[in-house]
């Protein structure tokens, strides 16, 4: 009975905190680049907005390889405001990429993956195409 009234101490507890909580809203989650030249820049601005109450703070937003770069508002975001994640993708590697980026914050709902994909063309086929 003990074990039982501790759980359901830890239950409310966590339920408070969640009401309270932080809580990443993008307006979107994933963008298609289409084609892309080679050695052309390639990058997304991943808007979101803290739709929680406490201020929200994003400790790590790490790539699936070396090849995106995430980079992401560092100071806290507080509630109703925006902040931004600009993923860049290394478009010198030829081909069809799907990649993804997950956020890790103090949000209710983390963490978020985010995803790009594209087709970057070869230096050769860039005339016939564009």
């Amino acid at each position: 009975m003990v074990s039982i009234s501790v759980f359901m101490l830890q239950v409310a507890a966590q339920t408070k905190a969640d009401k309270n909580a932080a809580a990443m809203s993008f307006e979107v989650t994933s963008h298609d680049f289409g084609n892309i030249k080679y050695a052309d820049s390639a990058f997304w601005l991943f808007k979101y907005k803290n739709t929680g109450k406490e201020p929200l703070t994003i400790s790590t937003a790490q790539a699936s390889c070396g090849c995106t770069t995430p980079i992401w508002t560092r100071e806290p975001v507080k509630k109703g405001k925006y902040g931004i994640i600009k993923v860049q993708y290394n478009t010198q590697i030829v081909g069809a990429f799907q990649k993804t980026v997950t956020v890790r914050s103090n949000a209710a709902n983390s963490p978020i993956v985010l995803t790009i994909k594209g087709v970057v063309k070869p230096k050769e086929e860039q005339s016939k195409t564009y």
